[in-house]
């Protein structure tokens, strides 16, 4: 499904991704794990192509891009369709229900109708538990429901896979457990995901593969019992005791 090989990112002379390798199975939940400025944002945002890598190839599902020549805007864009992004905060638009944000991905970006359009937006939003709250401007939703909007757009535009960056840090702890519920009842259902997270319960209950980074490179992955409770870099076991 996902496939990387060889990614940096620069950021003028500051080297944030410093060679990565990652392969994700179809239906497989990785979680990024580390310190701060340890790149993984950055690694997700090149996922997304907000952020263009300076090397390296991606391939999600069938399309390849090779970031060390030349990439049009054309195949950015396409690129980016493939993937659904949740950030760490809502960005929702002011100005529109919780329908309409939904909706705005499909019908401006990929030009479909309406009508379909607001009966699928209908159905994400059931599914994330806000069946009742569609008519509903963002000022007058909790954080966790404004997350919880923030994850049906991302999924009304049907993407191969989703990326979370840190989607709970925002939140009061009280309502971080909605968002995560949301989270692993995708991860059920078999939906390719990429987590930046320090919620570290979810890692372990949700994830397939836990990679722990540092300084712009992988220095640990494994399953979430290889990781948490059986890690070999003294790095790893520095930054979970920290996090203890």
């Amino acid at each position: 499904m996902i496939s990387i090989k060889g990614l940096k990112k620069r950021f003028d002379d500051l080297e944030v991704l410093k060679g990565m390798d990652v392969e994700v199975k179809k239906g497989e939940v990785i979680v990024l794990i580390g310190p701060s400025g340890s790149g993984k944002t950055t690694f997700l945002r090149c996922l997304n192509a907000l952020e263009t890598p300076n090397e390296g190839t991606v391939s999600i599902g069938e399309m390849t891009v090779d970031f060390s020549g030349k990439v049009s805007t054309a195949e950015l864009l396409k690129f980016r369709r493939r993937t659904g992004m949740v950030f760490q905060t809502y960005n929702l638009f002011p100005h529109m229900t919780a329908l309409e944000n939904v909706m705005e991905g499909p019908v401006v970006v990929q030009g479909k109708k309406k009508a379909d359009v607001r009966k699928n937006a209908i159905r994400l939003l059931e599914k994330v538990g806000l069946g009742d709250k569609i008519d509903y401007y963002p000022f007058q939703l909790s954080g966790g429901q404004q997350q919880r909007v923030g994850i049906a757009r991302a999924l009304a535009i049907e993407p191969q896979v989703m990326l979370f960056d840190e989607p709970t840090s925002a939140l009061d702890p009280e309502l971080v457990g909605e968002v995560l519920k949301v989270m692993k009842d995708l991860a059920e259902e078999g939906m390719t995901m990429v987590v930046v997270t320090h919620e570290m319960r979810f890692a372990k209950e949700a994830a397939d593969k836990v990679i722990f980074m540092d300084g712009g490179y992988i220095l640990e992955e494994g399953t979430p019992q290889e990781v948490f409770e059986n890690s070999k870099h003294g790095r790893t076991r520095q930054f979970l005791n920290l996090i203890r």
